[in-house]
């Protein structure tokens, strides 16, 4: 794994690669206490000459940068970033799998590591890269069974819902674990004002499509602007479909012809159904679809399949 420290100065010291193993924090330290914390989430890919690539880091190194000044924490630089994402994945270059099974997750990490007893920023910050081999998040591309949440919200405006901030995710656990218990795959939340518009998953970002109109919910700081989400719809686009971002009813949700999440675990996965106030509405999937459309095109870049026109690849030597 990597580590790389920051000091009250906000200048990070050289990193370096060490054992994967446990860290020391102290009982003060202000992500312990303060939830002051940030992560990221992507992928190495093996392709079929054996060597790997990575996808768009530079937007997770901009996403991590944007949540750190939310956060009132220093951030590695974009190389810093880039760079320590590169020595991670050849670290670890034998347990990325073959091309189409899989990919190594990388998990960066910006925290407040340092001691601090009174609520104020952390006088230390600890960046650390780990890496696990993964298959896809749900098995195959078997369509996924939603269940819409009105009563636990994810995010408020004002709030940190546009953050990949620590502090986000264990507020879902309740909500998703009472879905999974009523045999769904996932939860999807509802906008906390209203309780009508949706905003996203507690996994992804969420798309539907009507009349060939592929339409997701708009960016108004509540949702996480996700990697995968804004490359699919610049793909949609290169494919000729019109793109809509704005506000979703849940009732526009459940006249969908189809319906499909994004994300960097998930990568595209085609939503089966969804459940609302006890109505449950069944969608189109498989052969022919949006979703399968745009996940050929989303993983045949990602995998060196096809030639990179966008640069959004990255080779690692």
């Amino acid at each position: 794994m990597y580590i790389m420290k920051a000091s009250e100065d906000g200048k990070f010291s050289a990193g370096e690669m060490s054992r994967y193993g446990n860290i020391e924090l102290s009982p003060s330290s202000a992500v312990l206490n303060y939830g002051q914390g940030l992560f990221e989430g992507l992928k190495a890919y093996r392709k079929h000459s054996g060597g790997l690539t990575l996808f768009r880091p530079q937007q997770n190194a901009l996403r991590m940068q944007n949540g750190a000044e939310r956060l009132c924490m220093p951030a590695p630089s974009i190389d810093q970033f880039v760079e320590a994402v590169k020595q991670t994945a050849i670290a670890n270059r034998r347990w990325v799998p073959p091309t189409g099974k899989g990919a190594l997750y990388l998990r960066p990490l910006l925290f407040g590591s340092g001691a601090v007893l009174g609520l104020a920023p952390a006088p230390e910050y600890l960046f650390m890269i780990y890496a696990s081999p993964v298959g896809n998040y749900f098995k195959g591309l078997s369509p996924i069974n939603f269940f819409v949440e009105d009563e636990f919200h994810r995010a408020t405006r004002g709030g940190t819902g546009a953050v990949k901030t620590i502090s986000n995710y264990a507020p879902v656990l309740k909500a998703q674990l009472r879905a999974k218990s009523r045999g769904f795959s996932d939860v999807l939340f509802l906008d906390s004002v209203n309780k009508r518009n949706v905003e996203e998953a507690a996994c992804g970002n969420i798309f539907i499509v009507k009349d060939n109109i592929i339409s997701t919910p708009s960016m108004d700081g509540t949702i996480l602007p996700g990697i995968t989400r804004k490359s699919i719809i610049e793909i949609a686009w290169d494919q000729g479909y019109e793109v809509v971002e704005r506000p979703i009813p849940v009732e526009e949700l459940l006249e969908a012809d189809e319906v499909f999440c994004t994300g960097t675990a998930l990568v595209v996965a085609p939503v089966g159904s969804i459940t609302y106030c006890d109505r449950r509405v069944e969608y189109r999937t498989g052969a022919g679809t949006v979703s399968q459309t745009l996940y050929r095109g989303l993983t045949s870049i990602q995998m060196g399949l096809v030639e990179d026109v966008k640069g959004w690849t990255v080779e690692i030597d």
